[in-house]
């Protein structure tokens, strides 16, 4: 970056022109945008709502560790088919 924070300038023959100062911002996602508006005013920019869901994927991860692995050994009795 300038020192002097100026705009970059490019030469086209013996004419200088300004070039526009490019914006490197990504923007935001719709899913970002959509917790942004449905918090209810409590999510205020792009990082809350980020850290928002990334806190809901680390719960519905845990949630689905704990279903899959630790949910308790339940054994289901099946009785025996009669025939009549």
């Amino acid at each position: 970056m300038d020192q002097n924070n100026e705009r970059p300038k490019m030469m086209f023959g013996n004419e200088e022109f300004e070039r526009p100062a490019r914006s490197f911002q990504m923007p935001a996602s719709k899913m970002v945008g959509w917790v942004i508006k449905y918090s209810g005013g409590y999510i205020k920019n792009k990082n809350q709502a980020n850290y928002v869901l990334m806190g809901f994927v680390v719960l519905a991860i845990a949630i689905s560790l704990f279903l899959f692995f630790g949910g308790g050994e339940t054994q289901i009795e099946v009785s025996p088919v009669r025939k009549f």
